[in-house]
């Protein structure tokens, strides 16, 4: 590995991007301020950089760093953007025109506009539209090689999720929380006194259409401009009022407790929503034979075979021999069809649908989905309790977010120092 610090021939390189000619017309020059492994950084893509990044900070209003440091860690970026695209090259990265077209999509939809809206904006603003999808494809090349790279350089285990877990921080995580809305229809008068008398007894009437079905909303909508309150958005059981603590945790989602008086009032309040605790889920045990289209069986003739196997098996054929001898599930055929138990959402949809809709028991007619023609068996149902596997799950991710920028900042210093860098 070769590496020099600035030398005073990058400032003259930079000092002589633009000069004048003897006919007084403005004149980029351009040379080679780096070489890096098989790749050259020219002194136009320093200046391109250092101009970008120059109006970033203007515009965030932040305090420029010298010139010289500015330079200095701007090429070492392009530097280490080099080494990463060309490790991503040999590695065989590629990303395709629809990838590239669904991320820009996300930035554009990010500046609340279409593809061609923000199109024709990067123009007006004097930008090029192809530039840009070049830097977005380099972008996205660089996050899959460090992802690559990085990745399988974190290790989490489970004593350390459960020290997390054990932590204020985890265990602020894991706690319920409640979405509450409230509605409080203001009191003046003493308890017992007729206006107490009044709200009282309208508060309740209200309750009862909540509870005979109308929604809270409808019903508060309904109900005149003298209530206040509204969202009181996620909160802990330790963050709510001390006045619906205790209530929260007794009511189920879409239930309304019975009115609570208060020294303000009357108060109806509704649970929206609930997270943490218990997550039961319905997973379906289930078991089936995929047959696919092919150039020798067209897809009729798929279909028709699908549906004899399913009048074999009513008729007393076995499922899982089927299943052995003809399906084109690699997955599942030698295991007679079982894909075991299934949860919402990790099946394909139109599998979903049929499966979700297939009592115990009973075989279901063909049916098609984006890998072929199934027939399927339900064997068994089940209520699952998830929240703990969610939950590991998501006290996993956030630890490996916070060793991911501490690896990814490590192997970037190796690869750097491993890497043949002259600059000139």
């Amino acid at each position: 590995m070769t590496c020099k610090k600035l030398m005073p021939s990058l400032w003259l390189a930079l000092s002589l991007m633009v000069s004048t000619s003897a006919f007084g017309q403005t004149q980029i020059l351009d040379s080679v301020v780096a070489i890096v492994e098989d790749d050259v950084i020219m002194s136009s893509e320093l200046r391109d950089r250092l101009d970008a990044l120059t109006l970033s900070l203007q515009r965030q209003g932040r305090e420029m760093p010298e010139q010289e440091i500015l330079v200095r860690q701007t090429l070492d970026r392009l530097i280490l953007e080099s080494i990463q695209l060309q490790m991503g090259g040999r590695a065989g990265v590629r990303i395709s025109d629809a990838q590239l077209n669904s991320a820009l999509n996300r930035i554009a939809q990010g500046n609340r506009l279409s593809l061609e809206e923000f199109r024709v904006k990067l123009e007006q603003e004097g930008k090029s539209y192809q530039s840009m999808r070049e830097d977005v494809r380099k972008e996205l090349i660089l996050q899959r090689v460090q992802a690559g790279n990085v990745s399988q350089r974190i290790q989490i285990s489970d004593q350390e999720i459960d020290n997390f877990l054990e932590s204020e921080e985890g265990r602020k995580m894991t706690a319920e929380q409640y979405h509450l809305v409230h509605a409080l229809l203001p009191v003046t008068g003493e308890t017992g006194s007729s206006a107490d008398r009044a709200a009282a007894a309208r508060v309740e009437a209200l309750y009862e259409r909540i509870a005979a079905g109308e929604s809270f909303e409808q019903v508060m909508n309904s109900a005149g401009t003298d209530f206040t309150g509204g969202d009181l958005g996620w909160r802990s059981k330790d963050d709510l009022p001390s006045l619906f603590s205790d209530i929260a945790p007794q009511l189920s989602v879409g239930e309304t407790a019975s009115p609570i008086r208060s020294a303000s009032g009357y108060h109806l309040v509704y649970l929206a929503e609930k997270r943490g605790g218990e997550m039961m889920i319905q997973q379906s045990n289930v078991r089936h034979i995929l047959l696919k289209p092919s150039a020798i069986r067209s897809d009729e003739e798929t279909r028709q075979l699908a549906d004899e196997l399913r009048e074999d098996i009513i008729g007393g054929d076995d499922f899982g021999e089927l299943a052995r001898e003809y399906s084109e599930d690699i997955g599942s055929a030698q295991e007679g069809g079982d894909l075991g138990w299934a949860s919402p959402g990790q099946m394909a949809p139109e599998f979903q649908n049929v499966m979700d809709s297939t009592k115990v028991g009973v075989i279901s007619k063909p049916f098609k989905t984006q890998f072929g023609w199934h027939i399927l068996e339900v064997l068994d149902r089940r209520d699952e309790d998830v929240a703990d596997a969610m939950i590991r799950g998501k006290a996993g991710e956030i630890m490996h977010q916070r060793k991911y920028q501490e690896e990814l900042d490590a192997w970037l210093r190796k690869i750097r120092d491993e890497a043949f860098v002259d600059i000139k």
